[in-house]
């Protein structure tokens, strides 16, 4: 560039109020860290029943997986139907790694979560150099190509899946205790959390809102757009394998759908629902609709309608999308601006 040409303003992150960058993220981990340890004090006093517990834990497997796409759609604009990809590796590679006698919590899980990058870095060098509706069935189609090799070959015990015989300990620390698994996916909960929240205040998460925005303008200031899309869909595919490795430490068996387009769907439905743009609404989406399914899947809620779930999940997705075009976040919003003098 020419030196007498003024170079760009700074871009501001995405999400951050104008003149008070971060200010929002810091609301937000102020409000999350007195919830996540209410909760785990509530956990380790025993104070939460089994289903609760495991609810819970569950939420919070999701939540980390709902972030991971967040930090593709709301951050970089990238709009993928093929995460599940990485979900299902990172689940597949903690279960085949572990074998018979099981494995070490640290290695399996930078283990899932490496595979899980090495895929995402394959798929992203060439879905990367698609766009708009493009992009959406190439990511779709590479994440359909992962799920026949498990479904239709013996690698992952076929359309059946495979079990997790033992499940990953460290030290006298095992993933089979109730206690050490919620302790363990609350930590990697606010870990993920904290790294995404850190990734939007930094220069890279300005460079992402950037290109967001208006990918051709930063190509012209000078920002190789490309790198920086394709390290973000390999860190949001690192994170998709995180979760994927506690989803098979929680459940102990993986199967094949973890990696179909359903389930992208319904990690694409949690971030919109919660509201894009917003880490703390890919974590309220993610609860929204996991709550949702076990409420709509209820005798007791809804009687005779309980058989057909997924019907009335639908329409109720449809009326939260039609009614609130910004999602949960959005009400919130709201609310405070109404509440302000």
């Amino acid at each position: 560039m020419n030196p007498s040409t003024p170079s760009p303003a700074p871009l501001r992150p995405a999400g951050a109020a104008a003149g008070s960058p971060g200010r929002a993220g810091g609301h937000l981990i102020a409000t999350l860290l007195p919830v996540a340890a209410a909760i785990a004090v509530g956990a380790g006093g025993m104070a939460l029943s089994p289903y609760l517990s495991d609810l819970l834990v569950k939420v919070m497997i999701l939540s980390i997986f709902a972030l991971s796409l967040e930090l593709l759609v709301g951050m970089a604009g990238l709009v993928s139907l093929g995460h599940a990809a990485f979900y299902g590796i990172g689940a597949y590679t903690a279960v085949l790694a572990s074998g018979q006698e099981g494995g070490n919590l640290v290695v399996l899980l930078l283990l899932s979560m490496g595979a899980a990058a090495v895929y995402a870095l394959a798929v992203g060098a060439l879905s990367l150099r698609t766009r708009g509706v493009y992009f959406i069935m190439v990511t779709l189609a590479f994440a359909q190509m992962a799920y026949f090799v498990f479904h239709d070959t013996k690698v992952g015990g076929g359309s059946d899946g495979i079990y997790l015989d033992v499940r990953p300990s460290i030290g006298s620390l095992s993933l089979e205790s109730r206690g050490v698994l919620f302790y363990t996916v609350l930590a990697a909960l606010v870990f993920t959390y904290g790294l995404l929240a850190l990734v939007r205040r930094s220069r890279f998460g300005a460079a992402l809102a950037g290109i967001r925005v208006n990918e051709q303008r930063m190509r012209a200031a000078g920002f190789h757009t490309y790198g920086y899309k394709l390290a973000a869909f390999v860190l949001a595919g690192a994170l998709a394998g995180l979760a994927g490795f506690l989803l098979a430490a929680r459940d102990g068996v993986v199967n094949p759908e973890l990696l179909s387009w359903h389930t992208s769907g319904d990690v694409l439905l949690m971030v919109i629902l919660g509201g894009m743009g917003h880490l703390r609404g890919a974590v309220i989406g993610a609860v929204v609709f996991t709550l949702l399914k076990e409420l709509l899947s209820t005798h007791a809620v809804l009687g005779p309608l309980a058989d057909h779930w997924q019907l009335t999940l639908g329409l109720s997705i449809i009326v939260f999308v039609a009614l609130l075009p910004k999602g949960l976040v959005g009400v919130a919003q709201r609310l405070s601006l109404k509440g302000r003098p």
